[in-house]
């Protein structure tokens, strides 16, 4: 069972890759998965948001919780090193 220093450890380890380029994986529901590709802009204490470059020359920000990187809703990948945030 998770708790709450999984999940601290999770904002930590998001935190060290702010402003670097990440691969977003986001289960949308009923076999919907998104893909998209963008910055990590900033972490807050609940949440964390990503910058996409989207069509069209329109930016979009994109945030989403820790808790969703715990339950495997959301993977990142950051594409320097290709190293996958997860849940351990």
């Amino acid at each position: 069972m998770a708790n709450g220093n999984t999940l601290d450890q999770i904002r930590k380890n998001i935190t060290g890759y702010i402003g670097q380029k990440v691969t977003l994986k986001a289960d949308k529901g009923r076999k919907k998965v998104m893909v998209k590709q963008g910055v990590l802009e900033n972490t807050y204490p609940s949440i964390f948001v990503v910058k996409i470059d989207g069509e069209f020359d329109a930016e979009r920000r994109i945030c989403y919780s820790y808790s969703d990187v715990l339950t495997s809703t959301v993977e990142l990948t950051f594409n320097p090193q290709k190293e996958t945030i997860e849940a351990n």
